[in-house]
């Protein structure tokens, strides 16, 4: 079994882990681990790279495409926004399509498998907690869609955000504490470097994508609404996307 299928295999069992419990604390911590997890696995696999002689193609940066939803789906956006943040903490460079249905990644592999894993469990989370928000008709008078895209624009942020955090505890107990390895800084920074020149070489990107548009309605208090789903959130281990990918009610 490859290094990636392992860290891949720890971080479901700690999505079962968070899936079972009922306090708020522990799935936090669950959740925290799993993204500390994958970091950590990254930085062990940049080190060894540093070190080889040799690079395979398994050991270079690559891309993917990540598909969101169908054409003609209503609110795609806010999943793309979920992917890409979730992406952003894992060393994951990204180009939307124009209508928002798929996701150019670009990364290392081991960075795009951990992306994905979490997006799954995270993005089923999503929907169902605004659908819930929804059904209690407590964005009322606002609009279902405005409150929905609200909801979970708000989500995906506090989500991005927690993982931005464990990353960089991550990261700097790897580059200074106790076991630590010499020459991780260095493995990062070179691994950086040469993630932004594989995507300056290979995104054909043009433009600006927005994960709002100029005619998007706002809630404040769906938004709010949102933020607090986004710090409850714990990894479940859904990886059924068949909801998450159906168009948005009116």
């Amino acid at each position: 079994m490859s290094t990636d299928e392992k860290m891949l295999g720890r971080i479901a069992a700690l999505l079962r882990q968070a899936e079972g419990t009922d306090n708020a604390h522990e799935a936090e911590a669950f959740m925290a681990a799993a993204q500390r997890l994958a970091t950590a696995t990254s930085i062990d696999l940049a080190v060894a790279r540093s070190h080889g002689d040799k690079r395979t193609g398994a050991q270079t940066p690559v891309q993917r495409t990540i598909t969101i939803g169908e054409p003609g789906a209503r609110g795609l956006r806010t999943y793309v926004q979920l992917f890409v943040v979730i992406a952003a903490a894992n060393d994951v460079k990204c180009d939307v399509a124009s209508n928002s249905t798929f996701v150019y990644a670009y990364g290392f592999d081991e960075d795009i498998d951990a992306s994905h894993t979490l997006y799954t469990s995270l993005v089923m989370q999503m929907v169902r907690a605004s659908t819930e928000y929804i059904s209690s008709g407590a964005h009322k008078p606002t609009p279902t869609i405005t409150a929905r895209l609200n909801f979970q624009l708000a989500f995906g942020a506090r989500v991005g955000q927690r993982l931005a955090e464990a990353r960089e505890q991550a990261q700097q107990e790897a580059k200074s504490g106790p076991s630590a390895i010499p020459g991780t800084a260095i493995a990062l920074r070179n691994k950086d470097l040469e993630l932004k020149d594989y995507y300056r070489k290979a995104s054909k990107a043009r433009g600006t994508w927005r994960a709002t548009s100029a005619t998007a309605g706002y809630s404040s208090d769906a938004r709010r609404a949102g933020d607090r789903a986004g710090r409850r959130a714990r990894l479940g281990g859904d990886t059924e996307l068949t909801g998450a990918r159906s168009a948005l009610e009116r």
